[in-house]
């Protein structure tokens, strides 16, 4: 599959953003990555739908939206509305885990599940037939720069192999740089998601340019 670039706003410079999503597709990024935090599933609060839906109107770019919620529920229809592209939530969250994703299916949003450093990767294969892709947390969610937990490389690689054939793309999330970014795609992913990397650089061409031939 492609190498996907998605740089992900939560380090973006907010009271610039419309600037700055301008400027991050012209530097080549390939999706938007919005990190949802409600305060309850981890310790932090960040964007709601009313404000995707703005960026909806100024980007063309694919959103592609981590529910890190407890309530994914409530969140799904108002995200869809929204007019996002990807919407992955962790499967810890809700029982009728899919019973959300066919609604998100149905309404001609990619689905995906969220998969935490400790979560073990049996949960993927309970979902096979509902998802489109596989988010892979290589940090604890909840706040931006953090380093990449090593340790995750081997899932990344584990979770490719059990996908084999079947068209379900892998995004990596967490401490992404060139060093971490090579070892992401060897092992088997195609989206890379990166915040602080490409936003503290001065050079975002340079930068994703960087990322996409590593």
């Amino acid at each position: 599959m492609k190498l996907k670039i998605a740089p992900s706003l939560l380090s973006a410079n907010l009271l610039n953003l419309k600037r700055e999503i301008k400027n991050i597709k012209k530097a080549g990024a390939d999706m938007l990555h919005l990190d949802i935090m409600d305060g309850h599933f981890v310790p932090n609060l960040t964007f709601g739908y009313e404000l995707v839906k703005q960026i909806r109107k100024i980007t063309n770019l694919a959103l592609d939206t981590h529910l890190m919620v407890t309530n994914p529920a409530f969140f799904i229809p108002k995200f869809i509305e929204s007019g996002v592209d990807y919407i992955s939530f962790h499967i810890e969250t809700d029982s009728e885990y899919k019973k959300l994703l066919r609604k998100i299916r149905e309404s001609k949003v990619k689905a995906g599940i969220a998969i935490n450093p400790e979560t073990p990767i049996d949960t993927v294969k309970k979902v096979w037939d509902y998802i489109d892709y596989v988010l892979v947390m290589t940090v604890h969610p909840g706040f931006g720069g953090q380093e990449y937990i090593e340790e995750c490389t081997k899932k990344i690689k584990d979770i490719s192999n059990l996908i084999g054939k079947r068209n379900i793309e892998i995004e990596v999330d967490g401490g992404i740089n060139y060093q971490t970014a090579k070892l992401a795609k060897k092992a088997g992913a195609n989206i890379l998601i990166a915040g602080s990397f490409i936003f503290s650089s001065n050079d975002y061409n340079k930068v994703i340019e960087g990322l996409k031939n590593v």
